[in-house]
């Protein structure tokens, strides 16, 4: 992926944003279990952030995912998981469908002000009995007359407590299940919706909802694209969304062993720095070349999407880059918690957040063993009882 002087620019934009914007706040947000999202995204709004890839003529800037994945990998430099995957969830997991296939009305009324700041939106489909199995998901949408009445509840959503409208996939007919689903754009100020806050072992700044529908009505204009086209266009959405997440571990992996390496040298024991260990400095340099590999693979990833954003290629490599990066998450930090010793099991400890925070990326998004069968697949080797 070639780095150019307009990557640099959003680069070095994206990290002071979140050095003068975010950092100073983390402790506070991540206490109160919540972060200022209208106030942090309409800050976003300003800079042009929030609309990098989406069509200029509703205020995107209109470039390619490279610079997508530049400013998702920048916000690592936040030192929270919470904050860059709340973000993400606006510019790479609610939108992507709707910035594609929406109509021109419905673009304007919901995605325009949204890449402004003006408004707060998550995605909408896991719910409490289908996570990663997307095909089994049980929220109906109805037809009655010139709108859809929408029963049953979504859980897991990000930015759910705050979001003025969600993106929600349910079923629209009594079709197969990979084609009876539709995209739908919620406001949630419609009667008949109940919010719950839901409590999560890391991501404490960033606010997760489980949503209630009973008999929600909104106009079917509000569908994307053609209606039994939703299970389609989310897995399509969901490339976008694996890349995201995948480049905005890589500075946080960096920074964590850039931390540990620090920490290992000041730390002595029997007569030397505990960084002076083989085994310890020798480790850091593995996991060093691991982030590295991540993001090459990343990068080809992502070359391959911007020529051929359908290509079943780029699904295969998105899954890989997703699998990697959460069991690199999970090896990495807690192999560099391990050196910080009892320090490392301190809650404030920024190594502790991590490992409490990134546990989230083999879950959400779609877990490891999904995105193995997806691979899989890909590969020819997967058993046909098991596609």
């Amino acid at each position: 992926m070639q780095q150019t002087q307009e990557h640099r620019a959003i680069r070095q934009t994206v990290r002071k944003f979140v050095e003068q914007e975010l950092n100073p706040h983390v402790d506070a947000w991540e206490a109160a279990e919540i972060f200022p999202a209208r106030e942090v995204f309409r800050k976003l709004g300003e800079l042009g952030l929030l609309g990098i890839t989406k069509p200029t003529e509703f205020g995107g800037l209109g470039l390619d995912a490279s610079f997508s994945v530049a400013f998702a990998e920048e916000l690592g430099h936040c030192t929270c998981g919470a904050l860059p995957m709340a973000i993400g969830v606006v510019t790479d997991m609610a939108t992507p469908a709707l910035a594609r296939f929406g109509g021109d009305e419905l673009r304007r009324e919901f995605l325009a002000p949204t890449l402004t700041g003006e408004r707060v939106c998550s995605i909408a489909v896991s719910e409490p009995g289908a996570g990663s199995d997307v095909a089994s998901v049980t929220t109906t949408a109805r037809r009655d007359g010139d709108d859809y009445v929408i029963d049953g509840s979504k859980m897991w959503i990000t930015n759910g407590m705050q979001a003025d409208w969600i993106c929600l996939l349910a079923n629209t007919g009594e079709g197969p299940a990979h084609a009876n689903k539709s995209l739908i754009i919620v406001p949630m100020d419609r009667p008949g919706i109940t919010r719950s806050k839901i409590r999560k072992l890391g991501m404490w700044a960033s606010d997760t909802a489980q949503l209630f529908f009973d008999g929600v009505r909104v106009p079917a204009r509000f569908r994307i694209g053609d209606e039994g086209r939703g299970f389609a266009m989310q897995m399509q959405q969901f490339q976008e969304e694996r890349l995201f997440v995948s480049a905005s571990t890589l500075v946080t992996f960096d920074r964590l062993i850039a931390q540990t390496a620090e920490y290992t040298r000041q730390r002595k024991a029997f007569g030397q720095s505990i960084l002076d260990n083989q085994s310890v400095h020798f480790r850091l340099a593995e996991l060093q070349t691991e982030v590295e590999a991540l993001r090459a693979l990343i990068y080809r990833t992502v070359g391959m999407y911007i020529e051929n954003k359908d290509d079943p290629e780029v699904v295969k490599l998105a899954s890989m880059c997703k699998l990697k990066s959460g069991r690199l998450a999970r090896e990495l930090v807690d192999g560099c918690l391990q050196y910080w010793g009892g320090m490392g099991f301190t809650w404030d400890n920024p190594v502790a957040r991590a490992y409490r925070d990134l546990r989230l990326g083999s879950i959400g998004g779609g877990a490891d063993e999904v995105m193995l069968g997806i691979i899989s697949k890909a590969m020819g080797t997967l058993p046909r009882k098991a596609r």
